[in-house]
């Protein structure tokens, strides 16, 4: 889904998720599974982080790229900015 949400808008996005196992006190606990990722504006990972210890994940990124991809995947450009009108209102008559 994230992957999905850097190709719609042409950007650059980071999902970070936790990794391990987190039990309180008298609980089952719930297992976080890592693998936090960078995706580009095509939706291509990047970088993806491990899924069973923790990890900083450092990854350059061309600001060009955002301007590339809006350029030849208009998105954004091709909506209908008449549909969004009743966005701004408080109260839709």
């Amino acid at each position: 889904m994230q992957r999905s949400h850097a190709i719609a808008n042409g950007c650059f996005v980071a999902a970070v998720n936790r990794v391990g196992l987190e039990k309180p006190a008298g609980g089952a606990g719930i297992e976080f599974w890592g693998q936090s990722f960078v995706a580009g504006p095509s939706g291509q990972i990047l970088a993806r982080a491990n899924a069973s210890q923790e990890e900083i994940l450092l990854v350059p990124v061309d600001l060009a790229q955002v301007d590339l991809a809006r350029t030849h995947w208009p998105f954004l450009r091709d909506r209908r900015i008449d549909a969004y009108s009743d966005l701004s209102k408080r109260f839709i008559d």
